[in-house]
């Protein structure tokens, strides 16, 4: 007997996070006009979500 795979898949959650890592580092670059701003630009926009939940939890009282 063949064994079946199964296959989950995330892609719209996915596709919404990167959309929205695109959107921080647009915001985030246009904000510094150096070579290192530009890195921690890139910096800032990976991080962006666990600031977000952070004060989100804060604000719920949790």
């Amino acid at each position: 007997m063949a064994k079946k795979e199964i296959i989950k898949s995330n892609g719209p959650g996915g596709a919404v996070f990167f959309f929205a890592w695109i959107g921080a580092l647009v915001y985030f670059l246009q904000q510094t006009n150096t070579f290192w701003g530009d890195v921690l630009a890139v910096l800032k926009s990976l991080i962006w979500p666990a600031y977000l939940v952070y004060e989100g939890l804060k604000a719920l009282g949790a």
